[in-house]
């Protein structure tokens, strides 16, 4: 065919069917501004580690942060106050993104959390001077062999990881997307977000570097494992419902969907891409909450992490994968309850009971908090088994309540130390509190808080979720609930008497004076701890308005 015969077609073919303008995406920069915010101050973090002298790099980048943290969390304020998080709740982002009642209590929460947990990252006055500089816990050179010359030459000169701060905004922004993703494809992408920034962090411990190279493997390879579960799942559940949108899939779960492509109706039926790709994806968030089975990764990497960022992902992690797996069963797969009820209660029973249990064993801090999480990610899923809005109100209270109190926690253990850096093992903290009352006793009320002791945040929260489960009847599981909490009980108590009633070691660790900044987050813990335990009320009001998914 020669040349102008294909021109000569190509324009009749132009001519009969102009090509449709390709419509520019309409965006609200506006209700993501809380996002935009802190992905653009994570960028101007790279920008500061490329252009800036070393020397302030860490004052700059420590002034960026917490200019953005606190500039998004006004940003999600102002959302609030002006109705979008009840009655101007809607879809952003061409549908990519909800902004309502629980995605804006969330990301206020993960904002306020990586605020205080910002401050124990930039702590420099725990460790002794290193050749005259001060040193916080982060490696002094990333890419350094752990023990090498290369490392010792890095100490010397003073060298800092201050990417630590654009890190720790990079997983905030992808935290902030999770809760809130309103599509299978948003939701993965901010999976991923938060996830690699996560894994870098938890290799760069100053002390013990290769056990927390090795914590950070372990976390990256289980991590990939799930989140090639997550992606497998999405796959399906696009094959079954032909959308990646979450009122999409939820209407063809239904069977409520308008109009029925041939294409659209073989796969309709098929409720085994439906039952295995929701399993699939909820399988992956579990993984992030630390469930069990899916619990293994946590315990080894709170050991071997960092501790500030052991506190950090502790808090945030729950708060943004919590919010995800809401909005998964309640807004997607609400048609699917009779289904995927009776998997969450076993799974609710067996984290609830496995993390009490084998918290009891444990003779490391840190591993035993992270034991104390898995149980009580099982406590936070009897709120999610109520399938009420009561449920949903009462899981945003414990996961606002359940965040402070672990940072807090955990930036108490960075202050115990000797000679060798923080003193984890249980058996160096007897008679701390004879040593130093104070540490002891601020330690002594996160431990009461986790273990639901009344006047505290934990028993509120404890409360809220137990009293929703059984309105949402699931008796029983309050029934094995309140068995597991007094099981934990008996551990959290333990390190009380051990602290309190020992006799203190005359070899044994030192309290270090922290800054202005690890006091700061300690106080935010013990303060919120006390109010939400003595108060709740108006913030179980706040949570209960919020408790509204927009569909």
């Amino acid at each position: 065919m020669s040349a102008t015969a294909v021109h000569s077609l190509w324009t009749t073919a132009a001519a009969a069917d102009p090509i449709a303008k390709i419509d520019a995406p309409k965006i609200e920069y506006g209700q993501l501004s809380p996002v935009l915010v802190v992905i653009g101050a994570a960028i101007v973090g790279i920008l500061v580690e490329a252009l800036v002298p070393r020397r302030a790099r860490y004052h700059v980048q420590m002034f960026v942060s917490a200019v953005a943290l606190v500039a998004a969390f006004a940003a999600v304020v102002a959302l609030a106050a002006g109705g979008y998080g009840t009655t101007k709740a809607g879809i952003a982002a061409m549908g990519a993104v909800a902004v309502d009642g629980p995605a804006l209590f969330l990301q206020g929460t993960i904002l306020l959390a990586a605020l205080v947990g910002l401050f124990t990252f930039a702590e420099r006055r725990l460790d002794p001077e290193a050749h005259g500089n001060r040193v916080d816990s982060f490696a002094a050179q990333a890419a350094a062999v752990p023990g090498s010359e290369g490392e010792q030459k890095a100490v010397k000169a003073g060298f800092a990881t201050t990417e630590v701060f654009p890190l720790l905004l990079f997983a905030v922004a992808g935290m902030l997307v999770f809760p809130a993703a309103n599509d299978l494809l948003t939701l993965f992408v901010a999976l991923e977000v938060f996830s690699l920034p996560l894994y870098l962090l938890c290799a760069l411990a100053r002390r013990k570097r290769l056990m927390s190279q090795e914590a950070a493997v372990k976390y990256f390879l289980l991590g990939a494992f799930a989140s090639a579960f997550t992606l497998f799942g999405i796959a399906l559940l696009y094959g079954y419902a032909g959308s990646m949108s979450y009122g999409t899939i939820a209407q063809v779960v239904d069977g409520t969907v308008q109009n029925v492509t041939p294409a659209l109706a073989d796969t309709m039926g098929n409720d085994a891409l439906l039952l295995v790709g929701s399993a699939l994806i909820v399988m992956g968030l579990l993984f992030k909450v630390g469930a069990v089975p899916f619990h293994m990764w946590t315990p080894d990497v709170y050991q071997g992490a960092p501790t500030p960022v052991t506190g950090f992902m502790a808090a945030a992690t729950k708060v943004a994968a919590f919010g995800a797996l809401l909005r998964i069963l309640y807004v997607v797969l609400p048609g699917l309850r009779w289904d995927w009820r009776p998997v969450m209660w076993a799974v609710a029973i067996v984290t609830m009971l496995a993390g009490a249990i084998v918290a009891i064993t444990q003779t490391d801090i840190k591993r035993l908090l992270a034991y104390s999480s898995i149980a009580h990610a099982g406590f936070i899923l009897a709120g999610v088994i109520a399938t009420t809005p009561d449920g949903i109100s009462s899981v945003l209270f414990y996961l606002a309540a359940y965040s402070f109190v672990t940072i807090g926690a955990f930036a108490v253990v960075t202050l115990v130390r000797d000679a060798g850096g923080e003193a984890t093992h249980l058996s160096k903290w007897a008679g701390l509190g004879r040593r130093s009352p104070l540490v002891a006793a601020v330690f002594a009320i996160f431990l009461l808080a986790f273990a639901g002791i009344p006047l505290t945040s934990g028993f509120s929260g404890k409360f809220a979720v137990f009293k929703a489960a059984a309105e949402g009847g699931a008796a029983p599981l309050v029934v094995i609930g309140v068995i597991s909490s007094a099981i934990a009980a008996f551990f959290y108590i333990r390190v009380i008497v051990l602290m309190f009633f020992s006799e203190p070691r005359p070899e044994g660790p030192t309290v270090a004076v922290p800054s202005p900044l690890t006091m700061t987050a300690i106080g935010v813990g013990v303060a919120v701890t006390v109010v939400l335990g003595v108060a709740p009320q108006y913030f179980l009001d706040l949570a209960g308005q919020a408790g509204v998914f927009v569909r």
